[in-house]
């Protein structure tokens, strides 16, 4: 193929111009999330090749799916193409490890080639979107991002191509954490959502592309711990249920699409067999105690976020049979989490401040005590935590301040909207949760909105 793409793995695009050129959020070997993520299907040779000769590796953000470092390893001395955020965790880290990086200028296309270039944005949930035009055509590559303000920049820029593919996260939500336990100690159920098809045909609806490429979810569970999570991962059909669009067509998983041809070639890579593994083989003692230094870190990690001293009482941690309690607020427990978690993999996550990576591995017990709205952890916990806290740096009041402003400044106008819409979302959620007749009206019709 002279100039094209192939989309395969996870989230991983391949570009081409007379050879491989940008590979997109490379997991090409290795786990994820402390063991608990596997692959859904092998990488094929010639992919994996072409990924190792591509001259550029954009990554999105930090999940381990899209940042990983086993993959990055047999991908040095390239230059690794990253989004604009504010603190540059990212940037900084792979820097200290000995990697070449480029930040990409927001909303600026970048040339990487004759006939391929990029535009990336960066939002402040530290997610990257990257826009990619490969001979006229488009790629818009989502991955896990939600819109952030940057949806009708993006449709005004779709708008100006005759074929532009959606690649976008789809599923029932086990990208995210969804072992919650009531206080009795009994799993709750996951509720799946609406079928993905339709959710993908209203997305590609909202950007107005021709189409949609199933994305970003091919993942398994491997863990004895977390293996229960299985029947909620995405598979490649459930893409298609549901798909019902006049202006849009669903296309295969992974394909390899000639730019000058329009051609379309469907990759069949084989499925992986998919082994059990203990959390012993992850480093994982579900026995082991904390150290009491490692109980004062703990404590001095949750307690530097300014913000969970506002909204929560407490956190708990069950560790090896033994709780240890973290007070936010003095002497007052109505509201808290419990996470009932392994030592080693707790300690890291609070060590290299990627506490997210447990929660998406669904191998964590987490309980909610007091009053929480259908978000759960959001929007108290995870964004203050995962997102602002550990990728931004943003922990104290000020800093917070200062990290929205940075994003409020990149694009002012569509920064105000997303607040009024996200606003208006949350007051439909109090009458109602997400799995309720005027939710999903409500949804529908605004979506209809925006993509008018």
């Amino acid at each position: 193929m002279n100039v094209g793409f192939d989309t395969i793995g996870n989230a991983t695009i391949i570009c081409y111009d007379r050879g491989p050129i940008l590979v997109t959020d490379p997991w090409l070997t290795g786990s994820a999330y402390f063991g608990s993520w596997t692959f859904s299907h092998e990488i094929p040779v010639e992919q994996m090749e072409a990924a190792r000769q591509c001259q550029f590796v954009w990554v999105s953000h930090g999940h381990p799916d899209h940042l990983s470092p086993d993959s990055l390893e047999l991908l040095r001395g390239k230059t690794i193409l990253l989004p604009d955020h504010r603190g540059n965790r990212i940037r900084d880290d792979l820097q200290v490890l000995g990697f070449k990086t480029q930040v990409l200028q927001n909303r600026v296309w970048t040339k990487l080639s004759d006939r391929i270039r990029v535009l990336c944005i960066a939002d402040y949930n530290q997610d990257g979107i990257l826009l990619i035009d490969i001979n006229g055509r488009l790629l818009v590559n989502l991955n896990d991002a939600g819109d952030r303000g940057w949806s009708s920049f993006v449709r005004g820029i779709v708008r100006r191509y005759d074929r532009s593919f959606l690649l976008k996260l789809g599923g029932f939500g086990d990208a995210d954490m969804i072992n919650f336990f009531d206080e009795s100690g009994n799993r709750i159920p996951v509720l799946k959502k609406d079928s993905v098809g339709e959710a993908m045909a209203i997305e590609a609806s909202t950007y107005g592309t021709r189409y949609v490429v199933p994305f970003s979810s091919m993942h398994r569970y491997q863990r004895s711990d977390s293996i229960w999570a299985e029947q909620y991962v995405t598979q490649v059909s459930d893409y298609s249920v549901g798909f019902d669009s006049k202006l849009s067509e669903m296309l295969p998983a992974f394909i390899r699409y000639d730019c000058e041809k329009d051609r379309l070639e469907e990759i069949r890579p084989e499925e992986k067999i998919v082994k059990v593994h203990t959390p012993e083989e992850f480093g994982d003692k579900w026995n082991d105690q904390l150290e009491k230094s490692e109980v004062g870190q703990l404590s001095q990690y949750f307690k530097s976020i300014s913000h969970l001293r506002e909204r929560f009482d407490f956190m708990r941690f069950r560790v090896g049979g033994s709780d240890h309690v973290i007070e936010l607020a003095r002497n007052r427990f109505n509201r808290g989490i419990t996470f009932e978690v392994p030592r080693s993999s707790l300690m890291t996550a609070v060590q290299y401040e990627v506490f997210d990576d447990l929660l998406i591995g669904n191998f964590m017990k987490t309980t909610l005590h007091g009053k929480f709205d259908e978000g759960r952890l959001y929007p108290d916990f995870t964004p203050y935590v995962a997102k602002y806290s550990d990728n931004g740096k943003a922990k104290t009041k000020a800093e917070l301040e200062a990290y929205f402003e940075s994003y409020r400044k990149q694009a002012p106008y569509d920064y105000f909207r997303h607040v009024i819409e996200s606003s208006c979302r949350r007051a439909v959620l109090m009458m109602g949760g997400p799995e309720t007749a005027l939710y999903r009206v409500a949804a529908k019709t605004y979506h209809y909105v925006k993509s008018l």
